[in-house]
């Protein structure tokens, strides 16, 4: 049995000057429907936020010493007495991340309204909130004594 020689031809050579098919019972693709299909796709959708998400550092709640925790206890009781003035302090409290684990620590210039005893929270003239379980420091006029 003898095989063909096809050492240097193009083995497509019998089609490749055909015309081009156009089928007569289907219409042709329009040209934006082509391009679709050649399009990206993306099957990880989604997953490039995650990875960025993943990646975004947040930092850890500081627990406080009991030496702290006493002269801050100090200073919400101070301010307790004068709340009614409408006091202006700067606050330090830990914001936690809505999305992971851990959070931030904000630093807020603010004008106290009111010392929430129920709900455990400060009550800014703005109408914020800081719970106080997240407050680590607070600093201002009032509290000179302490510094």
């Amino acid at each position: 049995m003898s095989m063909p020689n096809n050492i240097g031809r193009n083995p497509y050579e019998d089609i490749i000057n055909l015309p081009h098919y156009v089928s007569p019972t289907r219409p042709r693709m329009p040209m934006a429907d082509r391009a679709a299909q050649f399009s990206s796709f993306r099957a990880l959708s989604g997953y490039g936020d995650a990875v960025k998400e993943t990646a975004r550092l947040t930092g850890q709640r500081i627990e406080l010493d009991e030496s702290a925790k006493a002269v801050l206890d100090e200073k919400l009781r101070l301010l307790a007495e004068v709340i009614e003035e409408r006091p202006e302090a700067e606050i330090t409290y830990f914001l936690p991340d809505k999305k992971k684990d851990g959070g931030e620590y904000i630093i807020a210039a603010v004008r106290m309204k009111k010392l929430d005893a129920v709900a455990q929270e400060l009550v800014m003239e703005n109408g914020q909130t800081i719970p106080i379980a997240d407050i680590i420091e607070i600093e201002g006029q009032l509290f000179i004594a302490f510094q």
